[in-house]
């Protein structure tokens, strides 16, 4: 009897609901699902030939950004653990689609970590970056104009990359209401 294998559909093909109250940590998922959501479509469809893409001999392809993308989203989920991140980052994969998924997870993680969370609860957590054993420790709101605004900023090259190497982002995508006409 064959089995069947069972997809499991990645998280922000479109942004969740709103929340019903602005407590901070709601204001944060709020972003991170942003984020999700245009890294989603930045992302959805991409080739060999969008991965190897260079806009120059000094910049980075497509998917050293994926990658350095990925490190960030996992710096969000480590920040809503309160957990340090390790750097550089450990077991990142070399497979796109796998890259992809566990990127788009760690957001998502992240998003159900920092829901309803008070201002007290935010002022709590820390930016915690440990490299050979040593940590360094930032307060909470470096993570809002470091690694999250960062992740927003690459997703943008993503999607800036793709157009150049001829397979501009999906129509309908509409970040403005975090849903896609398909």
């Amino acid at each position: 009897m064959a089995q069947k294998k069972q997809i499991q559909e990645l998280p922000f093909k479109s942004i969740p609901e709103a929340s019903k109250n602005y407590e901070s940590g709601n204001i944060v998922v709020r972003m991170i699902e942003g984020l999700g959501y245009r890294y989603y479509w930045a992302t959805d469809g991409l080739q060999a030939g969008d991965l190897d893409y260079k806009p120059s001999d000094s910049g980075q392809s497509t998917k050293e950004t994926l990658k350095h993308i990925h490190g960030l989203a996992d710096v969000l989920k480590n920040v809503s653990l309160n957990l340090p991140s390790i750097r550089p980052t450990p077991n990142q994969s070399e497979d796109f689609v796998e890259l992809r998924k566990q990127t788009l997870n760690y957001l998502e993680e992240a998003t159900v970590n920092f829901k309803n969370k008070t201002p007290k609860e935010l002022a709590e957590l820390k930016v915690i970056f440990e490299r050979g054993g040593k940590q360094s420790s930032f307060p909470f709101w470096n993570m809002i104009n470091g690694p999250l605004a960062d992740a927003i900023y690459h997703t943008g090259q993503v999607v800036s990359y793709r157009r150049s190497s001829g397979n501009p982002l999906s129509k309908g995508v509409n970040v403005f209401m975090g849903k896609t006409k398909e």
